[in-house]
């Protein structure tokens, strides 16, 4: 599992649009991923309210769903979003890191299932909730 969680950290590391949302792993293993996306300015899609846009969210979830599918013990391998629903709830507060916490909880040969949900500082009240499938891919 070690090489596993490792890779997925690395490829988080690597891909550009994570490192410019400022996005960090800070859980990972067993088919579960969590990811932090501390406030930015540079993040805002409504200056008059301050709000992060959505689509900073939905990368924020997007990237964390596939981090808990790579670290699932049954995944051989990579993967890709074949097909992500995310429901936003409400506005994230202004001010506040968003954390996405995805459960990878079935891998089929080739799909992997997995279900997310968004907080700010509020955990009671989700900003966004996400299902999705990805592919299965072998070979690291």
């Amino acid at each position: 599992m070690g090489d596993k969680t490792q890779l997925a950290r690395q490829f988080i590391q690597a891909i550009p649009h994570a490192q410019e949302l400022g996005l960090v792993l800070t859980e990972i293993g067993d088919g579960i991923a969590k990811i932090i996306m501390p406030y930015d300015t540079k993040l805002i899609g409504d200056p008059e309210t301050g709000v992060i846009h959505g689509g900073a969210v939905s990368t924020l979830m997007d990237t964390c769903c596939g981090a808990a599918v790579m670290s699932h013990p049954l995944a051989p391998g990579g993967t890709a979003t074949i097909d992500l629903r995310i429901d936003y709830m409400r506005a994230a507060t202004p001010g506040q890191t968003i954390t996405t916490k995805a459960t990878c909880h079935h891998i089929s040969r080739n799909v992997a299932f997995v279900r997310a949900v968004a907080v700010d500082d509020d955990a009671e009240r989700p900003v966004a909730t996400a299902s999705g499938a990805f592919s299965v891919e072998a070979g690291f």
